[in-house]
């Protein structure tokens, strides 16, 4: 039996502990990594393709090599974690990666760089589920959207600062060198989790009494969804996670733009300079850092006032919506600086949703949350996949950029329109 399916919980004596905090601050790090490993190709691409005589076309298989491994790989490892607890599994997951970044310093090749960014991206798969996973086992629901919202600020921090810092240290380093840097912070974390994490609060000798209970009765809700039996066949035939991955799919293509190609097109299709690049490729991540916050905190109130299905799917359809229109806006914008900014707040819109569709994934999947989470986030890796190779095939063929970004504007408004279809209120048969 699950702890949150236990008897009615005796609350020790005396205030919570506030051990979960510090679990989400942990994950707030491994996000911040996550993406400073990610985003630094996006901003060294133009000197990496360079060395290595790659064309457009070339490197924009080397983003989706990442992002294909990373969707193949990503529902065996979400299930993983629900089998044998995140506590192993994320620390795997984040030595693999770290190796394989400190390899792409190494890289002599078009094929060489190819393979070692596939292993990469299946290094990388799972990171995010059993995130979702670590969550749904440490914190009540009615603080799951604002713990994942905290999460993706991390994320979009990072990834924000990541082209400043990067642009600062290629004047002084070479890109090789920052690979290197950069994945060797990632195997301190993984020690740091594996030696201070437990799977569960019960598990963790820092947990009063408490504070276990407190997270346990708010638990009950999620479990209620759980997909015990014939998981894969309830998966597939289950119509809101059907529609929270045909979601997933628009946003994370649209969010692909942004740590491949944004970067080229502000300079060669926007005409910024070097210096005004690494402020400008980072607008879209830092701007997220807010939405992120925010659009986690409005989830968890309309949840608490509306229930689950407004709380989760308005938030979620009016980002995407937002999204847009301001992406749409931004192409069309004459003025270069305005239609950057505009395109940035695409990007946090877009990312408003984060804390209401993982925390759907959660309240559907209940004991299964990593595999619905992974199912979630292996369409989206699908769409992110596809992403570079659809704009770098755009502008050779079509003459400019105008067309992909118009089509990555379509692709919000439909996964505005899918979450009509979402309710994680709804009791499964």
């Amino acid at each position: 039996m699950s702890a949150g399916t236990e008897t009615q919980p005796v609350v020790a004596a005396g205030p919570r502990t506030r051990v979960r905090h510090r679990v989400l601050g942990m994950l707030v790090l491994l996000a911040g990594i996550t993406y400073l490993d990610r985003v630094c190709i996006a901003v060294t691409a133009p000197r990496m393709s360079a060395d290595l005589g790659l064309s457009r076309m070339q490197m924009s298989l080397v983003f989706g090599a990442f992002t294909l491994a990373y969707a193949m790989f990503e529902i065996p490892t979400g299930l993983w974690g629900d089998r044998v607890g995140t506590r192993r599994v994320l620390t795997r997951i984040v030595v693999w990666w770290s190796a394989f970044t400190v390899a792409t310093a190494g890289v002599f090749s078009y094929a060489s760089l190819l393979a070692t960014r596939f292993l990469f991206g299946a290094g990388e798969a799972g990171a995010w589920p059993n995130v979702a996973r670590t969550l749904s086992r440490w914190f009540p629901q009615r603080e799951r959207g604002t713990a994942q919202g905290v999460f993706f600020m991390g994320a979009h921090l990072a990834g924000g600062l990541t082209p400043l810092l990067v642009t600062a240290l290629l004047t002084r380093l070479p890109w090789r060198a920052l690979f290197v840097l950069f994945g060797s912070v990632g195997f301190l974390w993984a020690l740091a989790w594996f030696l201070w994490f437990r799977n569960e609060p019960e598990e963790h000798a820092a947990v009063n009494g408490a504070e276990r209970a407190y997270i346990a009765a708010g638990r009950g809700h999620a479990g209620a969804h759980t997909l015990e039996r014939h998981a894969w066949r309830r998966l597939l035939a289950n119509r809101s996670v059907l529609a929270l991955c045909a979601m997933y799919f628009t946003q994370t293509y649209g969010f692909a733009f942004y740590v491949t190609w944004l970067p080229t097109y502000l300079q060669s299709a926007r005409g910024f300079s070097a210096t005004t690049l690494g402020v400008l490729a980072g607008l879209p991540l830092t701007l997220s850092v807010a939405a992120d916050l925010l659009g986690g905190i409005t989830t968890d109130r309309l949840t608490a006032r509306f229930g689950l299905r407004l709380g989760r799917a308005a938030v979620g359809g009016a980002s995407l919506a937002c999204a847009c229109l301001f992406l749409i806006a931004g192409t069309m914008l004459p003025d270069p600086l305005l239609g950057a900014l505009f395109i940035a707040l695409a990007a946090a819109s877009s990312n408003f949703l984060l804390g209401a569709s993982w925390g759907a994934a959660v309240d559907i999947g209940g004991e299964h949350a990593g595999m619905v989470s992974a199912a979630m986030n292996t369409s989206g890796q699908i769409g992110g996949f596809l992403c570079p190779i659809v704009v770098a095939w755009g502008v050779d063929h079509l003459g400019g950029w105008m067309g992909p970004l118009y089509l990555t504007g379509a692709l919000y408004l439909l996964g505005s329109v899918c979450w009509i279809w979402v309710d994680p209120s709804r009791r499964e048969s």
